[in-house]
């Protein structure tokens, strides 16, 4: 029970906090980096390969694995190890980034990233570009989080809902011309090209961050917990490789095992968190209603986006009969959506706030699903263009002021292990949705009448889908309306 001497204290506590929180804001106003849109042009540049790194090769597989007679499964673990690795590394890196330089860690990423792309592009076996693979992951890992603790330290409060924006197009654009990019490449030259391509990138971004990224770091800093940094490792890249092992059908003995892994590791390493004077992560941080409420939101979002448009390119290349170039071709309305959604968004942050911006956004992205659960193996394009524009104008519109109302609760010395909490919730969610997601339809395409053709079932099983995926959006606008009301 609450009695009237608590409310007195949480007012004067209130009190206290509004006045740091309005002192840090005048301080960081003062100390705005003037080259702050350079310096978010150098970071757009590495957060450019790391989106492409992560569908550019799709396109590319198929010749991948007529060079090496690579089965199914190797091919999967060339896509896989990715993935697996920058998920279970962005925790510690965002600790490592604070403690010891985020302009360090951006350069050593991307030193790593393109050390590894040419690698990977002269490899001799499958095996080795499975472990480039997982190097390039660990890189993307060091660079992810560093460019939006950068953000957070160069630019001031108002101006990050912009700042975010920006980034969030690019992500966005990076996402859908990667197909298309890829496709050319290998048509022009050979799956080779996807990972060279990333090497004159790379070291433009890395000229630019050297001349322009001014370093910080956390002031209170202490050695990295080296234990934890393991413990997390393993945990995030057990829980990352069951998920996506569970979406590919694998629920054996050996998911199992790993599942058990995961909860194994990520117990013992959230006991020593809370052990620790400066931990890792901060759990406190789930206290604070615009963390916790912003970051199950996002989650919420990701885990019905990302599924639901990696089951449709698939569905458009079985029952339109497209090549992948052409299905990556036919996904661009979502990617437009979000670069011009992004753009409101980052204005409308100002202008209508944060609860209001994230609940509009996700309604419309559930709008967007909702017509896209319409659509018959005969739909013209026109219906499949309207959902994705609409559902990529949702989540461009709440984008920026979900990533500053998470990032915002966050304390500035600590940017680095924030950015990566919020990297890894979007993630998991990713990862989470490709899995459950993938296992709906495939259940419901088997339990289909078998009166019905291969296109009616898979189209059929779709409309579920894109349902649930509406859903899941509707549910993230109810949870910020109910969690982001003060913001």
């Amino acid at each position: 029970m609450t009695t009237a001497s608590d409310g007195e204290g949480g007012r004067k506590n209130g009190g206290r906090n509004d006045r740091a929180s309005r002192q840090q804001t005048a301080e960081a106003e003062r100390a705005a980096d003037p080259r702050r849109w350079r310096v978010l042009a150098a970071l757009c540049g590495a957060l450019l390969v790391l989106v492409l790194d992560n569908t550019v090769l799709n396109v590319a597989l198929p010749s991948l694995a007529a060079d090496f007679s690579a089965p199914p499964a190797l091919q999967q673990a060339v896509l896989d190890a990715y993935v697996v690795l920058f998920a279970g590394l962005l925790l510690p890196a965002g600790a490592v980034a604070d403690r010891w330089g985020r302009r360090r860690a951006l350069l050593t990423g991307t030193a790593v990233l393109a050390v590894a792309s040419a690698a990977a592009a002269a490899a001799w076996s499958v095996w080795w570009l499975v472990a480039m693979r997982a190097v390039m992951g660990a890189g993307a890992a060091l660079v992810m989080p560093a460019t939006l603790a950068v953000i957070v330290q160069v630019f001031p409060a108002h101006e990050r809902p912009r700042a975010f924006a920006v980034w969030a197009a690019v992500a966005s654009g990076g996402m859908a011309v990667g197909p298309v990019l890829g496709g050319a490449l290998v048509t022009a030259w050979s799956w080779a090209g996807v990972f060279l391509v990333n090497v004159p990138v790379l070291a433009v971004a890395a000229f630019a961050v050297v001349r322009l990224v001014p370093e910080s770091r956390d002031p209170r800093a202490r050695p990295v917990d080296g234990p934890g940094a393991a413990l997390v490792t393993l945990g995030m890249t057990a829980l990352t490789w069951t998920v996506i092992r569970a979406g590919e059908g694998g629920a054996g003995a050996r998911t199992a095992a790993g599942a058990a892994l995961a909860v194994a590791a990520l117990t013992a390493f959230a006991r020593r968190q809370r052990r620790l004077a400066d931990p890792l992560v901060d759990f406190t941080l789930y206290r604070d209603a615009r963390f916790a409420g912003g970051s199950a939101a996002a989650s919420l979002l990701t885990l019905g986006t990302g599924s639901a448009l990696y089951l449709l390119a698939g569905c458009l290349q079985r029952v339109r009969g497209l090549s992948a170039l052409e299905a990556g071709a036919a996904i661009v309305p979502l990617a437009a959506g979000i670069v011009l959604g992004s753009a409101a968004g980052g204005r409308g942050h100002a202008r209508l706030g944060a609860r209001r911006s994230v609940v509009a956004g996700f309604l419309t992205t559930a709008a967007g699903f909702a017509t896209l659960a319409a659509l018959t193996p005969t739909s013209p394009y026109a219906l499949l263009a309207t959902g994705l524009a609409l559902a990529g104008l949702g989540t461009g519109f709440a984008g920026p002021s979900t990533t500053s109302t998470v990032l915002g609760a966050v304390p500035p010395r600590r940017a680095g292990m924030g950015s990566a909490l919020n990297d890894t919730h979007q993630q998991l969610g990713t990862a989470l949705g490709i899995a459950g997601l993938g296992a709906l339809q495939s259940a419901l395409e088997r339990g289909a009448p078998a009166a019905a053709d291969a296109a009616h079932r898979t189209t059929g099983a779709l409309t579920v889908t894109f349902l649930t995926a509406a859903a899941c959006a509707a549910a993230g606008a109810l949870t910020a309306a109910l969690t982001l009301r003060r913001t």
